[in-house]
C-alpha cells in the first residue's frame, strides 16, 4: 500500500477513534449500555488481538505486520478508551464499597506517574523514532532509558495510573475492574499481538531484547 493511503487510513482511523471516544464521554449510558461498555467492551480486547495474532501469522511480513497494527491498535484504542471513560463514573454510581486509601498519598502519586507516561513518550519519540499505538510505528528499537529496565514502561505506568486513580476515587469497584479486568486485557493484547509484530518487524534484535528486559 502506498505511504499516502497508510496515512490516510491512519488519520481516518483516529478521527474514528476520538468520535467514539467523544460520544463515550459525553453520552449517558444506561445500566445495560454502561455494564457492555464496561466490562463486555473489554472482554473483546483479547478477541481482537487474537484475530490479530492469526491473520499476522498467516503472512508474518513486516510490511503485514505494519499495515495490520492500524486496525488492531485503533480497535484497542476503541474498546479500552471508551471503557475507561464510561467505567470511572458507572463505578462512582454503582458502589461496592469504599476502599480508604489516603488521597494525601493517591494524588501525589497520580501526578508522578503522569510525569513518568510523557517520560516514556518522548523516550519512544527519541529512542525508536515512533509514538504511541499506530499513529506512529517505532522505525527502530528503542532499548535506552525507561525501555532498558521494561519492555513496556508505558503500558507499566499507564496501567498504575488508573489504578491509583481508583484508589483516589477510593472505589472497590474501579479498584477491581482496573486491576482483574482492564490490566489482563490490555496485557493480553500485548502478549498475543504487539510482541509477535515486534519480533516479525525487528527480528533477532528484539528476540535479544526481549530475552534480556522484563515485560514490566
Amino acid at each position: 500500500m502506498k505511504a499516502a493511503s497508510i496515512v490516510v487510513l491512519k488519520l481516518g482511523g483516529l478521527a474514528v477513534v476520538f468520535l467514539c471516544w467523544c460520544l463515550a464521554a459525553r453520552h449517558t449510558f444506561s445500566f445495560f449500555w454502561s455494564v457492555a461498555l464496561v466490562w463486555g467492551g473489554v472482554a473483546l480486547v483479547p478477541l481482537v488481538a487474537a484475530v490479530g495474532r492469526w491473520l499476522l501469522d498467516r503472512r508474518p511480513t513486516p510490511e503485514r505486520a505494519s499495515l495490520l497494527t492500524i486496525p488492531v491498535h485503533y480497535l484497542g484504542m476503541i474498546l479500552l478508551g471508551c471503557a475507561l471513560l464510561v467505567a470511572f463514573p458507572f463505578t462512582q454510581a454503582y458502589p461496592i464499597a469504599r476502599v480508604p486509601f489516603p488521597r494525601a498519598i493517591s494524588f501525589p502519586a497520580l501526578r508522578v506517574l503522569a510525569v513518568l507516561l510523557t517520560l516514556t513518550v518522548v523516550n519512544l519519540a527519541i529512542g525508536g523514532l515512533g509514538a504511541p499505538f499506530a499513529t506512529a510505528l517505532s522505525k527502530r528499537l528503542a532499548t535506552n532509558w525507561l525501555y532498558a529496565r521494561c519492555r513496556n514502561p508505558m503500558g507499566l505506568f499507564l496501567l498504575l495510573f488508573f489504578i491509583v486513580g481508583a484508589l483516589w476515587l477510593q472505589s472497590l469497584h474501579a479498584l477491581l475492574w482496573a486491576t482483574l479486568w482492564f490490566a489482563p486485557a490490555w496485557i493480553l493484547l500485548v502478549r498475543l499481538y504487539e510482541e509477535r509484530e515486534l519480533e516479525i518487524r525487528f527480528g533477532e534484535s528484539y528476540l535479544r531484547y526481549k530475552a534480556k528486559t522484563p515485560f514490566f
